[in-house]
């Protein structure tokens, strides 16, 4: 989550108000609004609650009993969480220490998933994960009936930084960041495409099996995102940030039919792009921010807002987070995008032959007292395939950046479940 400018903040205290009142109709504001069925239970980043963030999750379907699948997400500091389709934990899995007391400790940013990697001559379903902390990829087996939890460590203890030459690289923390996976079907090859905090960098790294059984990778290429836009009158504008750090990505997702590359830059928009990160990246839509001109300040740490020139898009909010495909066996469905800066979630066709075009926006809104809806939302994932009697039509996760705990006193956050029929109906 990048700085944002300050004219932001009575927006986002407007759409807290209108996301926890749960008697809102379901066309408040012109937008419509979907219920989450179930929630986990509160994360809290300080020292009693382990440093626990919850930021992005994935969907494993169990093939042979769909109503076991799992949601694996990441906890930042606090590693793993891995929930059942009660959002109920059946296994935390904690973010390895750094080299010693005075490194970078991990912390798990973003985690995506390969089916039918092959591993020794059998093939396997496993979790990938960027290690911000570490500057590494970690990857788990999922095995749903393994005795002590379903994920196991198999990443090769010999694996690389992803960004950085040294440790004290590492420790600036110019890391892995943002993850999405990929299987190129014309080679059954899989890879990792990972961000690079604060900077632009998007890396293509192949996933390689060694003979132990274990999972490296190797680095194919790299591809760096404009950092600085031309503007319809002349002018040249740059996101504002703290001094040194550039518009980074962080929110990304593989199209699986055509390996297209869907990558969130938190405040400007959304690109399409060749997974092998080859051609030339298409802008498919803007934030409302991009072109406005910002003036750092470093008493407050925020970003004072100049006059908006009026070259922004109309349906994201800075900053645009994650990205998740609800796929159809004909090659339709949507690109949906979390709209962080207005508690939304913006749907987009998914055929490039309909170039992207908008179709809809929702907000996951409280369904009772209880159980709240999503604010200021980091990660999300969707399946569109049954998982149950729970989820017949498939499932929709989403992390919610303010919890509301029993403890009011401590910040939380925490994933929603929300049926993905009813997004699919309201979309529709």
């Amino acid at each position: 989550m990048s700085i944002r400018l300050a004219v932001r903040a009575s927006t986002l205290a407007l759409c807290t108000t209108l996301v926890t009142s749960f008697a809102l109709p379901a066309q408040a504001s012109g937008v419509d609004t979907v219920l989450p069925k179930a929630e986990t239970a509160p994360l809290f980043d300080d020292e009693a609650g382990g440093d626990a963030n919850a930021d992005d999750p994935a969907i494993w379907r169990n093939a042979a009993d769909p109503g076991r699948s799992l949601v694996i997400a990441t906890a930042k500091q606090g590693g793993l969480r891995v929930y059942d389709l009660d959002a109920r934990q059946v296994q935390s899995v904690p973010a390895p220490a750094g080299p010693s007391a005075d490194d970078k400790p991990g912390r798990f940013n973003n985690v995506d998933l390969v089916q039918g990697l092959r591993l020794g001559g059998t093939r396997a379903d496993v979790a990938v994960v960027s290690d911000r902390g570490n500057d590494r990829l970690r990857i788990y087996r999922i095995d749903r009936n393994k005795t002590g939890g379903p994920l196991t460590d198999i990443t090769d203890p010999g694996a690389r930084p992803v960004f950085s030459a040294d440790q004290d690289e590492i420790n600036e923390q110019q890391t892995a960041y943002g993850l999405a996976t990929w299987t190129d079907r014309a080679t059954g090859r899989s890879y990792a495409l990972v961000s690079q905090r604060n900077r632009t960098r998007i890396s293509l790294l192949e996933l390689i099996a060694t003979p132990a059984g274990t999972v490296d990778y190797r680095q194919i290429r790299t591809l760096d995102l404009p950092s600085s836009f031309r503007m319809p009158n002349g002018a040249s504008w740059t996101p504002c940030a703290e001094p040194g750090e550039l518009p980074q990505v962080e929110g990304m997702v593989v199209d699986p039919a055509d390996g297209t590359l869907y990558a969130g830059q938190e405040d400007v928009g959304i690109w399409r792009i060749d997974a092998a990160l080859t051609g030339t990246p298409v802008l498919i839509d803007k934030v409302r921010e991009y072109g406005v001109p910002g003036t750092y300040d470093e008493e407050t740490e925020e970003c004072a807002p100049g006059t908006d020139p009026g070259f922004g898009g109309t349906h994201l909010s800075a900053d645009v987070e994650g990205l998740t495909l609800v796929t159809e066996a004909d090659g339709d469905g949507y690109l949906l995008a979390s709209s962080q800066g207005d508690n939304t979630f913006v749907a987009y066709d998914r055929e490039r032959a309909e170039h992207n075009e908008y179709e809809n926006t929702f907000r996951i809104a409280a369904a009772s007292a209880t159980l709240d809806g999503s604010e200021v939302c980091d990660g999300a994932a969707a399946l569109n395939a049954p998982l149950g009697t729970r989820y017949p039509k498939g499932l929709l996760v989403v992390q919610d950046g303010e919890e509301t705990p029993g403890d009011g006193d401590r910040e939380a956050t925490g994933f929603k479940f929300v049926d993905l029929g009813e997004v699919v109906e309201t979309l529709d």
